[in-house]
């Protein structure tokens, strides 16, 4: 399998990982340091000492995925879902360890109650070649609509 079509798969993956709801194995895709950031600008370099929407190692990520579950979390009921398209998946820039940065595009839908909200704009993923294919050093993700008002705010990751 060629190097871009591996990078694709690992992102379809990571996508339908999310939309099921495993978020334990979507959080296993970091590396022991990863970190997701959602920065409110796309002008944002850091998320040390910024505001973010999400700026979460794996142990942070792990805190929300046992919100989200608790049997008594009356916010998350009924659950809603999600569905997430990725495309225009382009390598930009490869080590000669293997480890990759990586742009693409995606679009989420989320279904709430009654409600459809619809969320879109880049990740960028910079990716650590490991013995299974890769894992995530850091995901990016720059909203389209992140200035938006909504009437609740994001539970899960986009």
């Amino acid at each position: 399998m060629n190097e871009q079509h591996a990078v694709e798969q690992f992102l379809y993956q990571q996508s339908e990982l999310l939309d099921n709801k495993k978020w334990q194995d979507w959080i296993d895709l970091f590396t022991p340091d990863g970190i997701y950031w959602m920065p409110p600008d796309r002008s944002y370099k850091t998320w040390d000492g910024q505001p973010a929407i999400f700026a979460e190692d794996k142990n942070l990520m792990e805190v929300r995925m046992r919100r989200v579950l608790h049997p008594d979390a009356w916010s998350q009921r009924p659950l809603w879902e999600t569905n997430h398209v990725v495309s225009n998946v382009v390598i930009t820039k490869n080590s000669p360890k293997g480890n990759l940065v990586v742009k693409s595009r995606f679009h989420m839908m989320e279904l709430r109650r009654d409600d459809v909200r619809h969320f879109a704009g880049s990740y960028e993923h910079h990716l650590k070649k490991v013995s299974s294919g890769y894992k995530i050093k850091l995901q990016r993700v720059d909203m389209a609509n992140a200035q938006a008002a909504y009437d609740y705010v994001l539970q899960v990751w986009v």
